[in-house]
Protein backbone atom coordinates (compact mmCIF):
# COMPACT_ATOMS: atom_id res chain seq x y z
CA UNK A 1 0.00 0.00 0.00
CA UNK A 2 2.55 2.12 0.64
CA UNK A 3 4.54 1.69 -2.10
CA UNK A 4 0.96 2.31 -4.58
CA UNK A 5 0.78 5.77 -2.56
CA UNK A 6 4.05 6.69 -3.42
CA UNK A 7 3.95 5.54 -7.07
CA UNK A 8 0.74 7.47 -6.66
CA UNK A 9 1.75 10.71 -5.34
CA UNK A 10 4.63 10.54 -8.18
CA UNK A 11 2.10 10.49 -10.82
CA UNK A 12 0.33 13.24 -9.91
CA UNK A 13 3.90 15.80 -9.80
CA UNK A 14 4.45 14.09 -13.45
CA UNK A 15 1.20 14.59 -14.41
CA UNK A 16 0.54 18.59 -12.93
CA UNK A 17 4.13 19.58 -14.97
CA UNK A 18 2.86 17.58 -18.03
CA UNK A 19 -0.45 19.65 -18.63
CA UNK A 20 0.45 23.09 -17.04
CA UNK A 21 -0.53 26.10 -19.41
CA UNK A 22 1.92 28.32 -20.20
CA UNK A 23 1.15 31.18 -17.98
CA UNK A 24 2.88 34.72 -16.91
CA UNK A 25 2.65 35.15 -13.03
CA UNK A 26 1.04 38.80 -12.48
CA UNK A 27 -0.21 40.41 -9.72
CA UNK A 28 -3.21 42.89 -9.28
CA UNK A 29 -7.09 43.56 -10.91
CA UNK A 30 -6.93 43.39 -14.52
CA UNK A 31 -9.57 43.32 -17.43
CA UNK A 32 -9.72 39.99 -19.41
CA UNK A 33 -7.73 40.48 -23.25
CA UNK A 34 -8.08 37.59 -25.39
CA UNK A 35 -4.87 39.65 -27.62
CA UNK A 36 -2.54 38.92 -23.88
CA UNK A 37 -4.02 35.37 -24.09
CA UNK A 38 -2.83 34.08 -26.94
CA UNK A 39 0.50 35.82 -26.19
CA UNK A 40 0.88 33.71 -23.42
CA UNK A 41 0.26 30.65 -25.34
CA UNK A 42 2.79 31.30 -27.91
CA UNK A 43 5.35 33.11 -25.55
CA UNK A 44 5.65 32.57 -22.36
CA UNK A 45 8.26 28.97 -21.16
CA UNK A 46 7.19 28.81 -17.46
CA UNK A 47 7.41 24.83 -17.63
CA UNK A 48 10.44 22.67 -17.38
CA UNK A 49 11.21 21.10 -20.81
CA UNK A 50 9.60 18.63 -22.66
CA UNK A 51 12.74 17.98 -25.22
CA UNK A 52 15.44 20.27 -27.20
CA UNK A 53 16.46 20.40 -30.64
CA UNK A 54 18.99 18.16 -30.38
CA UNK A 55 16.74 15.03 -29.27
CA UNK A 56 13.85 16.94 -32.27
CA UNK A 57 16.68 16.00 -34.60
CA UNK A 58 17.43 12.73 -33.69
CA UNK A 59 13.97 11.21 -33.13
CA UNK A 60 13.89 9.51 -37.01
CA UNK A 61 16.67 7.18 -35.44
CA UNK A 62 13.94 5.37 -33.97
CA UNK A 63 11.08 4.75 -36.35
CA UNK A 64 10.36 1.28 -38.08
CA UNK A 65 10.94 1.09 -41.92
CA UNK A 66 10.40 3.11 -43.98
CA UNK A 67 10.49 5.63 -42.25
CA UNK A 68 13.70 5.67 -40.91
CA UNK A 69 15.36 5.51 -44.35
CA UNK A 70 13.26 8.20 -45.86
CA UNK A 71 14.40 10.40 -43.20
CA UNK A 72 17.87 8.85 -43.21
CA UNK A 73 18.10 10.37 -46.48
CA UNK A 74 16.71 13.19 -46.89
CA UNK A 75 18.24 16.94 -46.06
CA UNK A 76 17.80 18.53 -42.52
CA UNK A 77 15.03 20.97 -43.23
CA UNK A 78 12.66 17.70 -45.51
CA UNK A 79 13.43 15.41 -42.07
CA UNK A 80 12.48 18.22 -40.32
CA UNK A 81 9.00 18.35 -41.94
CA UNK A 82 8.83 14.56 -41.98
CA UNK A 83 9.17 14.86 -38.04
CA UNK A 84 6.43 17.15 -37.91
CA UNK A 85 4.34 14.81 -39.96
CA UNK A 86 5.39 11.44 -38.07
CA UNK A 87 4.38 12.98 -34.56
CA UNK A 88 1.33 15.20 -35.55
CA UNK A 89 3.34 18.28 -34.79
CA UNK A 90 0.99 21.27 -36.12
CA UNK A 91 3.67 24.32 -37.71
CA UNK A 92 3.34 27.54 -36.01
CA UNK A 93 1.56 30.52 -38.42
CA UNK A 94 4.48 32.99 -37.72
CA UNK A 95 7.30 29.95 -38.56
CA UNK A 96 7.61 31.37 -41.52
CA UNK A 97 11.77 29.52 -42.13
CA UNK A 98 11.03 26.28 -40.61
CA UNK A 99 13.37 26.69 -37.15
CA UNK A 100 10.23 27.55 -34.90
CA UNK A 101 8.74 25.14 -32.49
CA UNK A 102 5.40 23.35 -33.22
CA UNK A 103 1.85 25.51 -32.48
CA UNK A 104 1.30 24.02 -29.16
CA UNK A 105 5.13 24.43 -27.91
CA UNK A 106 7.20 27.19 -26.62
CA UNK A 107 10.60 28.02 -26.56
CA UNK A 108 13.01 28.98 -23.75
CA UNK A 109 15.34 30.44 -25.91
CA UNK A 110 18.10 27.83 -25.00
CA UNK A 111 16.74 25.13 -27.82
CA UNK A 112 14.37 23.52 -25.58
CA UNK A 113 10.37 22.79 -26.52
CA UNK A 114 7.56 23.61 -23.53
CA UNK A 115 4.37 22.40 -24.46
CA UNK A 116 1.27 23.83 -24.04
CA UNK A 117 -2.86 23.61 -24.79
CA UNK A 118 -2.49 24.23 -28.31
CA UNK A 119 -0.92 20.99 -28.72
CA UNK A 120 -4.53 19.73 -28.48
CA UNK A 121 -5.79 22.44 -29.33
CA UNK A 122 -4.20 23.81 -32.56
CA UNK A 123 -5.05 21.90 -35.68
CA UNK A 124 -5.27 22.04 -39.42
CA UNK A 125 -8.12 21.02 -41.77
CA UNK A 126 -7.20 20.78 -45.41
CA UNK A 127 -3.75 22.01 -44.39
CA UNK A 128 -4.73 25.10 -43.09
CA UNK A 129 -3.36 25.98 -39.72
CA UNK A 130 -5.99 27.17 -37.18
CA UNK A 131 -5.67 28.19 -33.59
CA UNK A 132 -8.13 26.77 -31.45
CA UNK A 133 -9.12 23.84 -34.20
CA UNK A 134 -8.73 20.31 -32.39
CA UNK A 135 -5.14 18.59 -33.76
CA UNK A 136 -6.65 15.59 -34.98
CA UNK A 137 -2.78 14.87 -36.24
CA UNK A 138 -1.49 14.82 -32.44
CA UNK A 139 0.76 11.15 -32.07
CA UNK A 140 1.79 12.02 -28.18
CA UNK A 141 2.07 9.04 -27.14
CA UNK A 142 4.54 8.00 -30.11
CA UNK A 143 6.17 11.10 -29.74
CA UNK A 144 7.09 11.08 -25.80
CA UNK A 145 7.77 7.41 -26.19
CA UNK A 146 10.71 7.96 -28.90
CA UNK A 147 11.72 11.03 -27.21
CA UNK A 148 12.20 8.84 -24.16
CA UNK A 149 13.90 6.33 -26.40
CA UNK A 150 16.53 9.11 -27.55
CA UNK A 151 17.02 11.14 -24.20
CA UNK A 152 18.16 7.19 -23.05
CA UNK A 153 20.63 7.07 -26.05
CA UNK A 154 21.64 10.22 -25.38
CA UNK A 155 22.19 10.14 -21.47
CA UNK A 156 19.91 13.01 -20.67
CA UNK A 157 17.29 13.13 -18.12
CA UNK A 158 13.78 11.88 -18.10
CA UNK A 159 11.55 14.26 -17.34
CA UNK A 160 7.45 14.49 -16.97
CA UNK A 161 6.21 13.01 -19.75
CA UNK A 162 8.73 10.45 -20.00
CA UNK A 163 8.06 9.19 -17.02
CA UNK A 164 4.11 9.98 -16.53
CA UNK A 165 3.47 7.96 -19.71
CA UNK A 166 4.67 5.21 -18.19
CA UNK A 167 1.87 4.89 -15.79
CA UNK A 168 -1.08 6.48 -17.69
CA UNK A 169 -1.61 6.34 -21.26
CA UNK A 170 -1.34 9.82 -23.43
CA UNK A 171 -3.77 8.08 -26.34
CA UNK A 172 -4.19 4.64 -27.80
CA UNK A 173 -5.50 6.79 -31.08
CA UNK A 174 -3.48 9.77 -32.89
CA UNK A 175 -5.24 12.40 -32.53
CA UNK A 176 -7.12 12.10 -29.10
CA UNK A 177 -6.05 12.32 -25.52
CA UNK A 178 -6.56 10.73 -21.86
CA UNK A 179 -6.10 14.24 -21.12
CA UNK A 180 -9.88 13.83 -18.92
CA UNK A 181 -7.35 11.65 -16.15
CA UNK A 182 -4.90 13.65 -15.78
CA UNK A 183 -7.56 16.45 -13.92
CA UNK A 184 -9.33 13.00 -12.12
CA UNK A 185 -5.66 12.30 -10.30
CA UNK A 186 -4.53 15.83 -9.96
CA UNK A 187 -7.37 16.96 -7.85
CA UNK A 188 -7.38 13.59 -5.55
CA UNK A 189 -4.60 14.99 -3.98
CA UNK A 190 -5.78 18.66 -3.34
CA UNK A 191 -9.09 19.73 -0.65
CA UNK A 192 -11.75 21.63 -1.64
CA UNK A 193 -9.39 24.35 -0.14
CA UNK A 194 -6.40 23.62 -2.20
CA UNK A 195 -4.24 22.25 0.53
CA UNK A 196 -2.46 18.85 -0.33
CA UNK A 197 -3.12 15.67 1.16
CA UNK A 198 -1.07 13.22 -0.46
CA UNK A 199 -2.97 10.44 1.91
CA UNK A 200 -5.78 10.92 -0.36
CA UNK A 201 -6.35 7.65 -2.97
CA UNK A 202 -7.24 7.85 -6.49
CA UNK A 203 -10.87 6.23 -7.65
CA UNK A 204 -10.46 3.58 -10.43
CA UNK A 205 -8.82 4.91 -13.48
CA UNK A 206 -11.62 4.00 -16.41
CA UNK A 207 -8.70 5.03 -19.83
CA UNK A 208 -10.37 6.47 -22.58
CA UNK A 209 -9.30 8.87 -25.38
CA UNK A 210 -11.36 12.06 -26.04
CA UNK A 211 -11.17 14.03 -29.38
CA UNK A 212 -10.65 17.89 -28.31
CA UNK A 213 -13.79 20.02 -28.94
CA UNK A 214 -13.10 23.49 -31.08
CA UNK A 215 -12.51 26.48 -28.72
CA UNK A 216 -14.57 28.44 -30.85
CA UNK A 217 -18.43 27.35 -29.66
CA UNK A 218 -16.99 27.79 -26.12
CA UNK A 219 -18.62 31.11 -26.30
CA UNK A 220 -22.08 29.80 -27.34
CA UNK A 221 -21.98 27.56 -24.60
CA UNK A 222 -22.86 28.20 -20.22
CA UNK A 223 -20.39 25.23 -19.39
CA UNK A 224 -18.03 23.20 -20.48
CA UNK A 225 -16.15 19.87 -21.06
CA UNK A 226 -18.65 16.99 -22.82
CA UNK A 227 -20.91 16.51 -20.09
CA UNK A 228 -21.18 20.33 -19.47
CA UNK A 229 -20.69 19.68 -15.38
CA UNK A 230 -18.11 22.48 -15.11
CA UNK A 231 -18.47 26.16 -14.73
CA UNK A 232 -17.26 27.95 -17.72
CA UNK A 233 -14.83 30.51 -15.28
CA UNK A 234 -10.80 30.21 -15.72
CA UNK A 235 -10.47 28.06 -12.37
CA UNK A 236 -11.99 25.10 -13.76
CA UNK A 237 -8.93 25.33 -16.74
CA UNK A 238 -6.69 25.27 -14.20
CA UNK A 239 -7.39 21.90 -12.87
CA UNK A 240 -4.63 20.81 -14.82
CA UNK A 241 -1.82 22.26 -12.98
CA UNK A 242 -2.99 21.29 -9.56
CA UNK A 243 0.60 19.47 -9.06
CA UNK A 244 1.19 19.01 -5.61
CA UNK A 245 3.66 21.26 -5.19
CA UNK A 246 2.00 24.29 -6.41
CA UNK A 247 0.65 26.35 -3.75
CA UNK A 248 -2.41 28.40 -3.36
CA UNK A 249 -0.77 31.93 -3.69
CA UNK A 250 0.71 30.95 -6.98
CA UNK A 251 -2.63 29.77 -8.55
CA UNK A 252 -3.97 32.81 -7.65
CA UNK A 253 -1.66 35.10 -9.05
CA UNK A 254 -2.09 32.81 -12.25
CA UNK A 255 -5.66 33.20 -12.40
CA UNK A 256 -5.19 36.53 -14.58
CA UNK A 257 -3.49 34.54 -17.00
CA UNK A 258 -6.45 32.18 -16.96
CA UNK A 259 -8.57 34.57 -17.57
CA UNK A 260 -6.82 36.00 -20.52
CA UNK A 261 -6.40 32.44 -21.97
CA UNK A 262 -10.20 32.02 -21.82
CA UNK A 263 -10.68 35.49 -23.29
CA UNK A 264 -9.12 34.68 -25.99
CA UNK A 265 -10.69 31.35 -26.44
CA UNK A 266 -14.78 33.14 -26.38
CA UNK A 267 -13.05 35.60 -29.61
CA UNK A 268 -12.20 32.94 -32.21
CA UNK A 269 -14.45 32.53 -34.49
CA UNK A 270 -15.46 29.39 -36.90
CA UNK A 271 -13.70 28.69 -40.29
CA UNK A 272 -15.90 29.79 -43.46
CA UNK A 273 -15.92 26.50 -45.66
CA UNK A 274 -13.36 27.20 -48.48
CA UNK A 275 -14.76 25.12 -51.05
CA UNK A 276 -18.07 25.65 -53.58
CA UNK A 277 -21.98 25.09 -51.49
CA UNK A 278 -24.77 24.67 -53.71
CA UNK A 279 -26.93 27.26 -52.56
CA UNK A 280 -30.45 26.17 -53.44
CA UNK A 281 -29.17 22.69 -51.79
CA UNK A 282 -28.01 24.03 -48.76
CA UNK A 283 -31.68 25.86 -48.61
CA UNK A 284 -33.28 23.02 -48.72
CA UNK A 285 -31.21 21.81 -45.98
CA UNK A 286 -31.98 24.21 -43.34
CA UNK A 287 -35.54 23.32 -43.63
CA UNK A 288 -34.56 19.57 -43.02
CA UNK A 289 -32.20 20.80 -39.93
CA UNK A 290 -34.85 23.35 -38.60
CA UNK A 291 -37.06 20.31 -38.55
CA UNK A 292 -34.74 17.50 -37.11
CA UNK A 293 -31.92 18.94 -35.64
CA UNK A 294 -32.19 22.30 -34.31
CA UNK A 295 -34.11 20.95 -30.89
CA UNK A 296 -30.84 19.95 -29.52
CA UNK A 297 -27.91 21.90 -31.86
CA UNK A 298 -29.60 25.44 -32.07
CA UNK A 299 -30.61 26.98 -34.85
CA UNK A 300 -28.22 29.72 -37.44
CA UNK A 301 -27.81 32.61 -39.60
CA UNK A 302 -28.70 36.19 -38.23
CA UNK A 303 -31.81 34.98 -36.21
CA UNK A 304 -30.23 31.99 -34.94
CA UNK A 305 -30.36 30.78 -31.29
CA UNK A 306 -28.43 28.19 -29.05
CA UNK A 307 -29.60 26.91 -25.66
CA UNK A 308 -27.32 24.37 -24.03
CA UNK A 309 -28.95 21.90 -23.08
CA UNK A 310 -27.73 17.90 -21.92
CA UNK A 311 -28.76 14.48 -23.56
CA UNK A 312 -29.39 12.17 -21.82
CA UNK A 313 -27.29 8.69 -22.49
CA UNK A 314 -30.21 6.29 -23.07
CA UNK A 315 -31.41 8.58 -25.79
CA UNK A 316 -28.17 10.23 -26.96
CA UNK A 317 -26.21 6.46 -27.16
CA UNK A 318 -23.01 7.54 -27.87
CA UNK A 319 -19.98 5.99 -26.10
CA UNK A 320 -20.26 5.99 -22.24
CA UNK A 321 -16.76 5.98 -20.98
CA UNK A 322 -16.27 10.14 -20.60
CA UNK A 323 -19.13 9.83 -18.87
CA UNK A 324 -18.38 6.57 -16.24
CA UNK A 325 -15.06 8.07 -16.14
CA UNK A 326 -16.19 11.44 -13.82
CA UNK A 327 -17.17 10.53 -10.73
CA UNK A 328 -20.11 12.21 -8.87
CA UNK A 329 -17.57 12.20 -5.74
CA UNK A 330 -14.90 14.09 -8.24
CA UNK A 331 -17.87 16.59 -9.50
CA UNK A 332 -18.31 17.36 -5.76
CA UNK A 333 -15.10 18.09 -5.23
CA UNK A 334 -15.16 21.09 -8.08
CA UNK A 335 -18.39 22.18 -6.03
CA UNK A 336 -17.33 22.59 -2.69
CA UNK A 337 -14.32 23.86 -3.07
CA UNK A 338 -11.70 26.76 -4.80
CA UNK A 339 -12.18 25.29 -8.54
CA UNK A 340 -16.10 26.83 -8.58
CA UNK A 341 -15.04 29.69 -5.28
CA UNK A 342 -17.06 27.59 -3.38
CA UNK A 343 -20.07 26.78 -4.44
CA UNK A 344 -20.74 30.00 -6.12
CA UNK A 345 -20.10 28.92 -10.10
CA UNK A 346 -22.66 26.43 -10.50
CA UNK A 347 -21.56 22.63 -10.96
CA UNK A 348 -23.30 19.53 -11.80
CA UNK A 349 -22.61 16.38 -9.96
CA UNK A 350 -25.02 14.57 -11.54
CA UNK A 351 -24.91 15.54 -15.56
CA UNK A 352 -27.52 12.81 -17.42
CA UNK A 353 -25.41 12.94 -20.64
CA UNK A 354 -23.78 14.26 -22.94
CA UNK A 355 -24.01 18.14 -24.20
CA UNK A 356 -25.27 18.89 -27.77
CA UNK A 357 -22.90 21.21 -28.83
CA UNK A 358 -23.46 24.03 -31.34
CA UNK A 359 -22.20 23.08 -34.66
CA UNK A 360 -20.60 26.20 -36.02
CA UNK A 361 -17.29 25.59 -38.62
CA UNK A 362 -18.76 22.07 -38.16
CA UNK A 363 -17.25 21.46 -42.07
CA UNK A 364 -13.48 21.83 -40.13
CA UNK A 365 -13.50 19.71 -36.69
CA UNK A 366 -14.05 16.11 -37.95
CA UNK A 367 -13.72 13.43 -36.35
CA UNK A 368 -17.18 13.48 -34.40
CA UNK A 369 -18.26 12.59 -31.41
CA UNK A 370 -16.94 13.34 -28.39
CA UNK A 371 -14.75 10.69 -28.85
CA UNK A 372 -13.45 11.26 -32.36
CA UNK A 373 -15.06 7.94 -33.97
CA UNK A 374 -16.75 9.57 -37.03
CA UNK A 375 -14.52 10.72 -39.71
CA UNK A 376 -17.11 12.50 -41.66
CA UNK A 377 -20.21 14.06 -41.71
CA UNK A 378 -21.52 11.70 -43.94
CA UNK A 379 -20.54 9.11 -42.04
CA UNK A 380 -22.49 10.52 -38.86
CA UNK A 381 -25.70 10.60 -41.08
CA UNK A 382 -25.65 7.36 -42.16
CA UNK A 383 -25.10 5.25 -38.96
CA UNK A 384 -25.33 1.93 -40.66
CA UNK A 385 -22.07 3.07 -42.81
CA UNK A 386 -19.41 4.23 -40.23
CA UNK A 387 -16.44 2.72 -40.67
CA UNK A 388 -15.39 -0.06 -37.95
CA UNK A 389 -11.74 0.99 -38.11
CA UNK A 390 -10.44 3.84 -40.52
CA UNK A 391 -7.23 5.48 -40.99
CA UNK A 392 -7.01 9.06 -42.58
CA UNK A 393 -4.43 11.00 -44.86
CA UNK A 394 -2.49 13.55 -43.67
CA UNK A 395 -3.42 16.70 -45.27
CA UNK A 396 -6.65 15.17 -47.58
CA UNK A 397 -10.27 16.33 -47.17
CA UNK A 398 -13.31 14.44 -48.34
CA UNK A 399 -15.35 17.60 -49.72
CA UNK A 400 -18.22 15.11 -51.04
CA UNK A 401 -18.68 13.05 -47.38
CA UNK A 402 -17.49 16.77 -46.01
CA UNK A 403 -14.72 15.44 -43.06
CA UNK A 404 -11.66 13.70 -43.37
CA UNK A 405 -9.97 11.33 -46.48
CA UNK A 406 -9.92 7.63 -44.80
CA UNK A 407 -9.88 4.66 -45.83
CA UNK A 408 -11.80 1.97 -44.31
CA UNK A 409 -11.32 -1.66 -42.93
CA UNK A 410 -13.06 -4.17 -40.91
CA UNK A 411 -10.16 -4.72 -38.37
CA UNK A 412 -6.50 -2.91 -38.46
CA UNK A 413 -4.60 -4.89 -40.61
CA UNK A 414 -3.00 -7.68 -39.80
CA UNK A 415 0.54 -6.95 -41.32
CA UNK A 416 0.36 -3.16 -38.68
CA UNK A 417 2.70 -4.83 -36.12
CA UNK A 418 4.48 -1.56 -35.01
CA UNK A 419 2.38 0.08 -31.98
CA UNK A 420 3.06 3.82 -33.88
CA UNK A 421 1.45 2.66 -36.96
CA UNK A 422 -1.23 0.83 -35.51
CA UNK A 423 -2.04 4.31 -33.80
CA UNK A 424 -3.01 6.16 -36.73
CA UNK A 425 -5.75 3.31 -37.22
CA UNK A 426 -9.09 4.51 -35.25
CA UNK A 427 -10.24 1.15 -34.35
CA UNK A 428 -14.20 1.30 -32.64
CA UNK A 429 -13.89 -1.83 -31.34
CA UNK A 430 -11.69 -0.85 -28.57
CA UNK A 431 -12.90 0.83 -24.99
CA UNK A 432 -14.49 3.65 -25.39
CA UNK A 433 -14.23 4.52 -28.86
CA UNK A 434 -17.17 3.39 -30.09
CA UNK A 435 -19.03 5.06 -33.40
CA UNK A 436 -22.62 4.07 -32.00
CA UNK A 437 -25.36 6.11 -31.07
CA UNK A 438 -26.48 9.36 -32.38
CA UNK A 439 -29.07 7.91 -34.39
CA UNK A 440 -31.39 10.39 -35.12
CA UNK A 441 -30.67 10.44 -38.70
CA UNK A 442 -32.25 7.42 -39.47
CA UNK A 443 -35.47 8.93 -39.88
CA UNK A 444 -34.19 10.80 -42.76
CA UNK A 445 -34.33 9.38 -46.71
CA UNK A 446 -31.34 10.06 -48.87
CA UNK A 447 -32.50 12.93 -49.76
CA UNK A 448 -32.90 15.19 -47.05
CA UNK A 449 -29.44 13.58 -45.94
CA UNK A 450 -27.81 14.73 -49.21
CA UNK A 451 -29.68 18.29 -48.45
CA UNK A 452 -28.54 18.33 -45.11
CA UNK A 453 -25.01 17.91 -45.41
CA UNK A 454 -24.77 20.72 -47.90
CA UNK A 455 -26.38 23.18 -45.47
CA UNK A 456 -24.18 21.80 -42.25
CA UNK A 457 -21.19 22.96 -45.06
CA UNK A 458 -22.61 26.59 -44.29
CA UNK A 459 -22.54 26.54 -40.87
Amino acid sequence: MRFERRRMRSLAFLLGICLVTSTAVVAGDRQPSAARGYEILRTHPFLPPDFDEEILAALWTTWPEPERSAAEQADPATRRKLTFSYYGLIPAPEDTDGTRPALGYVSDGQGNWIMNCLACHGGKVAGKVIPGLPNSHTALQTLTEDVRMVKLTQKKRLTHLDLGSLKIPLNATNGTTNAVIFGIVLGTYRRPDMSVDLTRTPPPLLHHDVDAPPFWNVRKKTSLYADGHSPKTPRPLMQFILLPEVPLETLTKWEPDFADLLAWIESLEPPKYPFAINRELAAAGEKVFNETCARCHGTYGPHGKYEQQTIALDEIGTDPARWNSLTPQHRQWMKDGWVSRFGQDPVEVNPSGYVAPPLDGIWASAPYFHNGSVPTLWHLLHVNSRPVVWKRTEDGYDQEKVGLEVESFDKVPSHVKVAAHRRRYFNTRLTGKSAAGHTFPNVLDETEKRALLEYLKTL
